[in-house]
């Protein structure tokens, strides 16, 4: 009976068993395994990617064509057959936007006297990128120019870099004169709004006459510091007996009457050659936010991480920054101000806007050539060239 017992109880024991690892080995995961399935979030985030396109509404304002800037180029006309120079300042930031048609056209006459010439002097050149890449399109630039006939030299300047260059093509301009003048070379300095005219107009009078003249034009951070044409200012001294040296004329910067394309618009507004407001400054600093993520998001990454969407990229920027408004509250539009500040400074990286190839310069030559100069007559042109174009496909498919 004992041994009965002993053999059921040893039964029930085995069966007991049995039941316990098929439980632990069936029903009851691991804590990785429960884990893995429990928390499918903690996967590796998909890769960023940017905005193919920058979403600007038609709507954005065209033009900065102030009063001053109609003036200024009448007496640009009235002046250009007094000077043999035009020194003519771009930001290399937008080498192709900031190439003004209207300026050109003043300007063609350089090319029609022997005794003018032009000098370009692109400003900025430490803000953009030192890459191969960029640097080729400098030299496709340089290029252009030289090939083109448009200038005796072309230059490029940093922010705060010797202007030497620039006077030693200005020396060689007023040597080679064919009609030596006892009043001295006659230059005018022109550009676009905000250029940097001024600016260089100054260190070039402190390195040509020495580091303690008075500074010679009014300069600030906003465009239209300079609201009209200045007195000739000595630039270099004569070198021998009977040369007066060089004279300069600082002007106004001149806007383009329209703009036809919104992103040039808004490339404009980035570096500062139309007034700050007139673009609201959260789409300025929307498109910035776009041309960080199409050249390194890690340039804002203190701010915030990659994103596509301005108001975090704001609020990244204002909390950083301490631009907060009453109670606490976020100040957006203070912290879109202060990041497109910080980006013209250079805080954000170097950046250009504008892609220099043998397409876009081509496409220069030819707005220069039939500027656009208002909405209308950009709308007139847009349904002249849709006509020409379905005249042309109507003969195509009918000669097929």
């Amino acid at each position: 009976m004992a041994s009965k017992l002993a053999s059921s109880a040893a039964a029930a024991a085995s069966s007991a068993a049995a039941m316990a690892k098929s439980v632990s080995s069936t029903t009851i995961p691991s804590a990785a395994s429960v884990a893995k399935t429990a928390l499918p979030h903690t996967a590796t985030p998909p890769p960023f990617i940017p905005r193919d396109t920058f979403p600007v509404s038609q709507q954005i304002v065209r033009s900065y064509f102030l009063g001053h800037h109609h003036s200024t180029l009448e007496k640009m006309r009235r002046t250009i057959s007094t000077v043999s120079l035009v020194i003519e300042v771009r930001d290399l930031r937008v080498p192709i936007t900031s190439w003004n048609p209207l300026l050109e056209r003043t300007l063609s006459a350089t090319n029609s006297s022997p005794d003018r010439s032009r000098i370009i002097v692109y400003t900025k050149r430490d803000l953009v990128p030192a890459d191969a890449a960029t640097r080729s399109q400098i030299k496709l630039l340089e290029r252009f120019h030289k090939e083109s006939n448009h200038a005796a030299a072309t230059v490029f300047l940093g922010v705060g870099q010797d202007p030497k260059p620039v006077l030693d093509a200005v020396r060689q301009v007023n040597r080679d004169q064919l009609t030596p003048s006892f009043t001295g070379l006659r230059a005018l300095v022109v550009g676009m709004p905000n250029a940097g005219k001024s600016t260089l107009l100054n260190r070039l009078r402190a390195r040509g006459m020495g580091r303690h003249v008075a500074k010679a034009a009014k300069t600030g951070a906003q465009p239209g510091v300079t609201r009209k044409m200045g007195t000739p200012v000595r630039i270099v001294s004569g070198e021998e007996d009977g040369d007066e040296g060089v004279y300069v004329v600082d002007t106004p910067g001149v806007f383009v009457p329209y703009v036809s394309d919104p992103i040039s618009m808004l490339k404009l507004a980035l570096v500062g050659c139309v007034k700050d407001g007139l673009v609201p400054g959260t789409v300025v600093a929307d498109y910035l936010l776009y041309v960080l993520n199409r050249t390194d998001p890690k340039l804002y990454g203190k701010y915030c991480g990659p994103t596509n969407d301005v108001e975090e990229f704001l609020e990244g920027v204002a909390r950083r920054t301490g631009k907060l408004l009453k109670g606490g509250v976020l100040g957006i539009d203070r912290a879109a101000d202060w990041i497109v500040q910080e980006f013209r400074g250079g805080g954000l990286g170097r950046v250009m806007l504008d892609e220099i190839s043998e397409e876009s310069l081509g496409e220069a030559v030819r707005l220069a050539r039939d500027p656009v100069l208002s909405m209308n007559q950009a709308v007139k042109k847009e349904k002249t060239e849709r006509k020409a174009r379905g005249e042309a496909k109507w003969a195509a498919m009918q000669g097929g």
